[in-house]
């Protein structure tokens, strides 16, 4: 199994609209034929120094084996993601793990 945790922080100036574009571009990714676990989530009220906030926009996805993962990144759902949104991005970080 392999996870792929992405952390999106958004331009400041990036409206409540666009946001709910973004999220339902997110939900989007669902579709992807080799996810086998979604979430899509933003910062959970959680008080501890060690826990970052500052993020805009959690997804994380699971895959059986690495090769879900590379079908996931060219599939054409994932693509259109990025092209329709990276103009927002001021900020990704991902974590993979297995």
């Amino acid at each position: 199994m392999l996870s792929h945790h992405v952390l999106f922080w958004l331009k400041g100036d990036t409206t409540e609209d666009q946001k709910a574009a973004f999220r339902k571009g997110l939900d989007s990714l669902e579709k992807i034929e080799t996810v086998t676990q979604f979430h899509v989530g933003t910062p959970a009220p959680i008080e501890r120094a060690v826990v970052d906030v500052t993020y805009t926009f959690s997804l994380v996805l699971f895959f059986e084996d690495l090769a879900g993962h590379d079908v996931y990144q060219v599939h054409e759902l994932h693509q259109a993601f990025l092209n329709e949104f990276r103009i927002l991005f001021e900020k990704v970080v991902i974590y993979d793990a297995q």
